[in-house]
């Protein structure tokens, strides 16, 4: 039983953020304008729980929490926030959008892929609200959980979250979802994505998952959610708590493995009564909870941060499962870190924690080709290269391939970097076109 007091969420977004005791004692009326102006950008929602029990408000400049969750002036190129600081100044309403519209377009909405290549194809058309990237594993959008408690100010998926249905993909089809993964049998794997799959109702969860619990060949549902961190009460004390947990409950029974793919992005989440509590809930019902978070400037990237984090999700019971790297969208000027860094971040981490720790992986990029780890920074021949090694892959023959790239102390993203060895090509180059071009065949068709 939770002893964490039930809680109403209260959303706070850019209409109601000044309201908040906190920013109206401590943020000055330009650090205000700063959240209001990114805001109409890129998108902003937090909450009471957020608010009250993680962001250390004497602190709040140098908080992580804090730069997690309330945009920053510089997240925008200063150019493109003076456009839009005179756009909101001018309360214009139609210019606020198009001067919103022009700027995000600059921003990548949607990486390696996500619109364009990773749609399964099937019964002669694309089923949008899905992604089928890897052999094993189905991505699904439910409709309803394309939002969240709270957002990340470095969310890659933030196209998700401003209104344009051009830059957003979902599904209502829980029909359609098991038709098609009873038609694959080597998927043994969905993931329930967003958004946040729980910010939906207990009821809408439960059309989707029972649909598929039949499937013999399906043996792993995973929830990938950020709901432990930002709004434990969903497991402990929300209206409809226990029916969510009596669902989880029927998952197991029917033979299913349950996981949480949990995004914790810093130690401080890990501190609350609540989500200690959530956390013993889902693992006394045998449900598995491996972690994940990107890197990010002005945030994590402390490889003391990063170690500490890890001790304590395998203190509470949890597995660490991955370092991401700030995917190529958004805000990736202000958040992004080189590689090498990124890599030198995790090995210092990665050292100082014991075995139990020692199951997460990273730095990774979800790039086009697919998961691809950056091992680090090493001499061949008397060459420096960037050792890279892939994870996962489009096609499965790729993984654990190891290759190398020309060293470069600058680059952020698997595009930046070139073949080493005077190699016009990665390995992978020339099936991936041709993955592309067959595609672009069916969408013609």
């Amino acid at each position: 039983m939770s002893i964490v007091e039930s809680q109403k969420f209260k959303p706070i977004t850019t209409k109601t953020f000044r309201n908040l005791p906190e920013v109206a004692a401590h943020l000055n009326e330009d650090e205000q304008f700063a959240i209001d102006v990114v805001s109409h950008v890129l998108p902003f929602r937090t909450n009471n729980y957020v608010v009250s029990e993680l962001i250390e408000w004497e602190n709040y400049k140098k908080d992580p929490i804090f730069a997690l969750t309330f945009p920053q002036a510089e997240m925008l190129m200063p150019q493109d926030y003076e456009e839009m600081a005179d756009a909101v100044t001018s309360g214009d309403k139609n210019r606020i959008q198009q001067t919103a519209t022009g700027i995000r377009n600059k921003l990548n909405p949607h990486p390696a892929g996500q619109m364009a290549h990773n749609v399964p194809f099937y019964k002669g058309e694309f089923i949008h609200g899905m992604q089928h990237k890897y052999r094993e594993t189905v991505l699904f959008f439910p409709s309803q959980g394309q939002t969240c408690h709270a957002y990340c100010t470095y969310c890659f998926r933030w196209a998700q979250f401003i209104g344009d249905n051009q830059l957003k993909f979902a599904s209502q089809q829980a029909g359609l979802l098991a038709e098609y993964i009873a038609s694959k049998p080597d998927v043994t794997d969905i993931l329930f994505t967003g958004g946040d799959p729980m910010i939906m109702r207990t009821s809408n969860i439960a059309t989707y998952i029972r649909g598929i619990l039949d499937i013999p060949h399906l043996r792993n549902i995973r929830i990938g959610t950020k709901v432990l961190a930002y709004w434990p009460h969903r497991f402990l004390t929300d209206s409809d708590s226990k029916e969510l947990i009596d669902l989880f409950k029927e998952v197991i029974k029917a033979g299913k493995h349950l996981t949480f793919m949990a995004h914790f992005t810093h130690p401080q989440e890990l501190k609350t009564q609540g989500v200690a509590d959530a956390i013993h809930l889902l693992r006394d019902l045998g449900a598995e909870i491996r972690t994940q978070s990107p890197v990010m400037t002005h945030i994590n990237d402390d490889a003391d941060a990063w170690a500490a984090m890890w001790r304590q999700q395998v203190h509470m019971g949890m597995i660490p499962y991955y370092m991401f790297v700030a995917r190529d969208t958004g805000a990736q000027h202000y958040f992004g870190i080189p590689l090498v860094r990124a890599a030198d971040i995790f090995r210092n981490a990665y050292k100082q924690v014991s075995g139990l720790a020692r199951t997460v992986r990273g730095p990774s990029m979800s790039c086009d080709p697919g998961k691809v780890r950056v091992s680090g920074v090493v001499t061949i021949n008397g060459e420096k290269v960037i050792a890279l090694e892939a994870l996962q892959g489009r096609n499965p023959d790729w993984v654990s391939r190891p290759f190398y790239a020309q060293y470069d102390e600058k680059a952020t993203w698997m595009s930046d970097l070139k073949p080493a060895f005077s190699k016009e090509k990665f390995f992978y180059e020339d099936e991936l076109a041709q993955m592309y071009e067959d595609d672009l065949k069916k969408a013609a068709h």
